[in-house]
């Protein structure tokens, strides 16, 4: 068949198949297939009109020709879907259909119709999955973390990792949320939280010393934080680059007693750092990654209004006043107070438990080492 008498059948198969004249159309394109030079597009014209015409049994041959010529082609793979044996072959073709993102979003009519039936499909077919794991699961738990691996598996949840902004220390778990009871200080610190929420309250009723918690450096590019210099977030500061603020240990001396029971680290001009945390009403601290994975954060809520929630990958948290939050900063996170009253949290950081003595020994030279390093001509 010739080049000309190819494009002129493959028109007239077009033809028949608008006018719905479905026989004649399958007729045409089947000789254009036939010639081996069928598009892509022919084919799954081809294949529809194998559907339309009962020839069920010769409709994946011509899918298949589809997607080996163009593997992410929408229609083609969820049609292949349609035809699965089973949910498991369906959701691959679907799941692949749907991700093709904007690009897909963007097809004809027809197409977004396909790859809208095919997300409802795959939400029955995830739901149905979903059913049949915790069904067999059910005599057999295995606690917390096993729920969130099939949580994951289910897409329940989103996987997050570590991702520190300056820092990054090779083979720490990926541990979002750490339980207070982990840690020997910690019970000591819960304890203290009627006498350091005192000092805190004197302190509020002054009015004076808070600062906006993300503040400009005019040494440094703006990273263009939503709350840069912003009030609603601020900052009361204990301990700062590693020495104690003018009069805090005077001002404060239960919280700063506590404190000291605190294996914080020990880094010139860096580090203890301690600080009341102020966020106001209706204030959304955005999802953002500390700048080591080195040390864990820590808050102890102390003045808590209702609907307050913290964040750290995919795992939100109620925050309950005297309720220790311990938590890899370095892995994404955000805050939210949705109430209209201020949340306040002490907040100060610790070394990661799994680093040994050598390790914290090492980092404090090496991080010291960088806060001494200027550079120059």
């Amino acid at each position: 068949m010739a080049q000309d008498d190819q494009r002129a059948t493959a028109q007239a198969g077009w033809a028949a198949w608008q006018r719905g004249d479905v026989a004649t159309a399958r007729a045409l394109f089947e000789d254009v297939a036939a010639a081996g030079v069928a598009t892509p597009a022919l084919w799954l014209l081809l294949a529809q009109a194998r559907i339309a015409t009962g020839a069920e049994d010769l409709v994946d041959q011509a899918l298949d020709h589809v997607l080996a010529m163009e593997p992410r082609n929408v229609a083609a793979l969820i049609l292949k879907g349609d035809r699965a044996a089973d949910d498991r072959a369906a959701t691959s073709y679907y799941q692949l259909a749907v991700s093709q993102g904007p690009s897909a979003q963007a097809a004809d009519p027809a197409t977004k119709a396909l790859i809208s039936q095919a997300q409802a499909k795959l939400a029955r077919m995830t739901e149905r999955f979903a059913m049949h794991l915790r069904g067999t699961m059910a005599a057999h738990p295995a606690g917390a973390r096993f729920d969130e691996a099939v949580a994951l598996v289910l897409g329940e949840k989103q996987l997050y990792f570590q991702s520190p902004t300056s820092f990054f220390f090779p083979g720490l778990p990926h541990r979002q949320f750490f339980p207070s009871t982990e840690f020997a200080w910690a019970a000591d610190v819960m304890a203290a939280t009627d006498d350091i929420e005192a000092e805190l309250r004197a302190v509020l009723k002054e009015g004076s010393g808070l600062s906006p918690y993300v503040r400009a450096d005019p040494t440094r590019a703006n990273r263009g934080h939503a709350l840069l210099d912003d009030p609603r977030w601020s900052a009361f500061h204990l301990i700062e680059n590693g020495e104690p603020v003018p009069n805090a240990t005077e001002r404060f001396p239960r919280t700063m007693a506590a404190l000291a029971k605190v294996p914080m680290p020990v880094i010139a001009a860096r580090s203890p750092m301690a600080l009341f945390s102020v966020l106001q009403p209706d204030t959304h601290i955005p999802p953002h990654t500390g700048m080591l994975n080195t040390r864990l954060i820590c808050h102890l809520p102390l003045i808590v209004p209702p609907d307050c929630t913290l964040r750290v990958g995919n795992q939100i948290e109620p925050v309950e006043r005297g309720k220790l939050m311990i938590f890899d900063d370095s892995i994404e996170h955000e805050a939210w107070n949705r109430s209209d009253a201020t949340r306040v949290v002490l907040l100060f950081e610790v070394w990661r438990p799994e680093l040994s003595a050598d390790e914290r020994a090492a980092l404090t030279i090496l991080f010291e080492s960088v806060g001494l390093y200027a550079g120059g001509q």
